[in-house]
């Protein structure tokens, strides 16, 4: 079953206003089957550290908005900590720090720094934390790809890209910084295109032939990534092939709500980042038996803002 806007929209939802509270959404949950779980999308989180240096950033909203970081992941957090029925994975579709502060892999064992600080946050979760990579988790040329792989590896326990099966859906972590745009010393070397690689790129293939319902999350909006690597074969060709399976396509980066609808196959969302607004989350049902997605609040976002709708107890 494809998934739009409006068939995310929960029904009856103007009935119950503008604002979903946590009592209606546990109100709401407590009728699911048993088939059904809940899943969240936390994106952009760009935790720093005592390291970073205050005012270096792009503009005033940006350097006000870097500060509060941490008090603003943790606000998500104990939302989504307190939902009932609980949520049982969160999805971090990369940024999940700022910045290196030192190029020294070294200093990472010696220092407490915002890795540390990051994984701290997220062992705070109830529930599972599934990491992906964003711009901001690799510093190349100055840090090696190697290096930052090494770090996540260690200390946040993710891989560059990966997928997890939960229920009858497959959830897939694409790394959009593995192609020739992020090689420093290729001649296609442009950071401000994604790119997968072909291993990559064989790797997703292999898990799409499966033909499970599928969710993909990728830190670049598919808009900057680049179509195809190798002839006439890359992700947009790849995601318009299984288009019947692939439910959802969720990026970062932009830190606004953007809706690509189906324009590369599956539907494509851009979610904004916690970095700017506590409650720029995402919220989804899953059915198992009917392998369906519905997004809970997508009544709360404020289109091509950094914003959604809070909450009131």
């Amino acid at each position: 079953m494809k998934i739009d806007r409006r068939t995310f929209a929960l029904s009856g939802a103007a009935a119950l206003g503008t604002l979903w509270t946590p009592r209606i959404w546990s109100e709401v949950a407590q009728t699911a089957s048993p088939t059904r779980f809940h899943f969240a999308v936390v994106s952009d989180t760009h935790i720093i550290d005592d390291y970073y240096q205050k005012g270096t950033e792009n503009g005033v909203e940006d350097n006000e908005s870097i500060l509060r970081t941490t008090e603003r992941l943790v606000s998500a957090r104990t939302l989504i900590n307190s939902l009932r029925p609980k949520i049982e994975k969160v999805f971090v579709p990369g940024d999940c720090f700022h910045n290196y502060p030192s190029a020294d892999y070294d200093f990472y064992f010696k220092n407490r720094t915002r890795i540390d600080i990051a994984k701290e946050l997220f062992d705070g979760f109830e529930m599972p934390v599934h990491l992906g990579f964003g711009n901001h988790d690799y510093d190349v040329p100055r840090v090696s790809r190697e290096m930052s792989h090494r770090l996540f590896a260690e200390k946040l326990k993710a891989e560059p890209y990966s997928s997890v099966d939960y229920k009858g859906f497959r959830f897939v972590h694409l790394n959009n910084f593995m192609g020739a745009t992020w090689d420093r010393n290729s001649d296609q070397f442009n950071k401000g295109l994604g790119s997968l690689g072909v291993e990559q790129l064989n790797w997703f293939e292999g898990q799409l032939q499966d033909r499970k319902p599928t969710v993909v999350f990728i830190h670049y909006p598919l808009w900057i990534v680049v179509p195809t690597e190798v002839k006439d074969y890359g992700l947009h060709p790849l995601l318009y092939k299984y288009r019947d399976s692939i439910q959802l396509v969720v990026a970062g980066h932009w830190h606004k709500w953007v809706d690509f609808a189906h324009t590369y196959g599956p539907q494509h969302y851009v979610t904004a980042a916690t970095r700017y607004d506590p409650n720029a989350y995402m919220l989804f049902e899953a059915d198992s038996k009917k392998q369906t997605l519905r997004w809970m609040n997508e009544d709360l976002v404020q289109w091509s803002t950094h914003y959604a709708k809070p909450y009131k107890g």
